[in-house]
């Protein structure tokens, strides 16, 4: 029984250390993404064209 209470500690201490890896890398910027913003530019936006049925209902109300 005292191994599993060893065994559970020492797993407990190497998630603390993998999670403040974690945390001192994500402070450094090791994930900021730097590619990204680069070919941004590259990509068009879709336009999105307005719905002219709208229009052409109010054409044919206003011939009346």
């Amino acid at each position: 029984m005292s191994v599993i209470y060893m065994l559970l500690a020492i797993s407990i201490l190497i998630a603390i250390f993998f999670f403040l890896v974690f945390i001192i890398s994500v402070r450094k910027g090791q994930y900021d993404d730097s590619y990204t913003p680069s070919v941004r530019m590259l990509f068009e936006d879709e336009l999105v064209e307005k719905d002219t049925d709208v229009s052409k209902f109010n054409q044919l109300d206003n011939s009346n």
